[in-house]
């Protein structure tokens, strides 16, 4: 069968399993972007995320033998939940490789969808370094692995996504945005808009710091980074699947890679002002709205939310790394003057009234005449940082700007 083919089949398995997710218009978004901006609420699904369709179509195809040897998965999360519960759903042994990084929130919930059926291994930074692991532990043990994305089953499983919107929405899409880590989805969905709905464009997103896919189309093939920010952890992945690279590389109209730090931007935004809770992947398309603001006006366009994982001790970086984005936190190394005063000077002659000191570490030297002190700013307005530079250099304060040098933050704010 074609891929086409499989997604059809897929979806005749789903029945009372799998459900169909709400595609819904989101007011503000359309009024903010002057288009008619739809949400594909896969945050609603029943693991949460999209996953459960492409792990339950694969394994729901095993065989009796394949089934009683049992499986073997790696995740960062949402495939984990996936194969956790159709693990439970299927009475089938599962073995779930997750890095030691993954969210807490997202261990407990493979807990409580596998229950008796599933064992979590934690292992490694990253979902490569778990992949490793897991292969390894299918091969030897001779078990059935279940790929998050590079494999045709799961493929088909995701690509329902593009048959349920299709089906749902009867005017022209001009624009479908699908979030992209190893390219599951956006194979599969993409699959099916060239299929029968041929004149849709449709917009891969990466987060900026794992472009795997969009490095690997650049190339001509399939490349592995050396190196990710694994912030966005639902989509960071270091080499995408051959089979996916295959499809987007024929399907996708484009690529956008959206700065980690706008992804924080929207998930505090969606929740403010829509109450949703979306992890960092499940933020990314409509992050990517803001770079695409001029080709999508008057235009239809849907957004995968593809997931709502999101851990709740994860709130504090994310406020952190929105505030960096917008330019509104800002940190110093400032020598200040070893004399009384000194700091009350700071306070009353360089920060204005709006401006707060957020973080500030010291450490007196009495044999020196001035000593450094780490500062944090956030302001109400990101224009305020060029005159509390200015008053600096007046006062004779000398000062490093640390937002501009990435080691040395790391090293002293972490």
């Amino acid at each position: 069968m074609t891929v086409f083919e499989e997604v059809l089949e897929a979806k005749k398995q789903f029945d009372g399993v799998v459900f169909p997710t709400p595609l819904m218009v989101n007011r503000n978004l359309s009024s903010q972007f002057q288009s008619n901006i739809l949400l594909k609420r896969e945050d609603l699904q029943v693991v949460r995320s999209y996953k459960i369709r492409g792990a339950y179509n694969k394994m729901s195809s095993l065989t009796t033998t394949e089934r009683e040897k049992g499986i073997v998965c790696a995740s960062a999360g949402n495939h984990a939940q996936g194969v956790a519960y159709s693990c439970n759903l299927l009475q089938i042994k599962g073995k779930i490789y997750m890095p030691k990084t993954t969210p807490k929130q997202k261990i407990k919930q493979v807990q409580l969808f596998g229950k008796e059926y599933t064992e979590i291994v934690l292992i490694g930074d990253t979902f490569d370094d778990a992949s490793l692991k897991a292969i390894d532990d299918a091969t030897i043990n001779k078990k059935t692995f279940i790929h998050p994305f590079d494999d045709t089953k799961v493929i088909a499983g995701q690509g329902t996504v593009g048959l349920e919107i299709i089906e749902d929405y009867k005017d022209t899409i001009d624009y479908v945005f699908v979030p992209i880590g190893g390219g599951g989805l956006a194979s599969g969905l993409s699959t099916v808009f060239k299929k029968l709905s041929p004149n849709t464009k449709i917009i891969g997103v990466e987060p900026a710091g794992a472009p795997s896919m969009k490095t690997s189309i650049a190339k001509g093939e399939n490349t592995r980074l050396d190196s990710i920010d694994k912030f966005v952890d639902g989509a960071a992945v270091k080499q995408v699947g051959n089979r996916n690279f295959d499809i987007c590389s024929k399907n996708l109209d484009d690529i956008i890679l959206v700065p980690e730090g706008k992804v924080c931007s929207t998930i505090l935004q969606l929740y403010n002002e829509e109450a949703m809770v979306v992890e960092p992947a499940g933020a990314l398309t409509i992050a990517a709205l803001d770079f695409y603001q001029d080709q999508i006006k008057g235009k239809n366009v849907v957004c995968i939310v593809s997931g709502s994982n999101n851990d709740i001790e994860r709130t504090a970086e994310i406020k952190e790394r929105s505030l960096l984005y917008e330019g509104l936190k800002h940190y110093f190394m400032i020598q200040f003057p070893q004399r009384p005063g000194a700091l009350k000077e700071f306070v009353n002659d360089i920060l204005g009234d709006d401006d707060d000191i957020t973080y500030f570490q010291y450490k007196q030297k009495n044999s020196k005449e001035s000593g450094p002190v780490i500062v944090g700013l956030e302001l109400k307005n990101k224009t305020d940082i060029t005159p509390i530079q200015t008053k600096m250099k007046e006062k004779g304060f000398e000062f490093e700007y640390l937002n501009e040098k990435e080691d040395l933050y790391a090293q002293m704010i972490g």
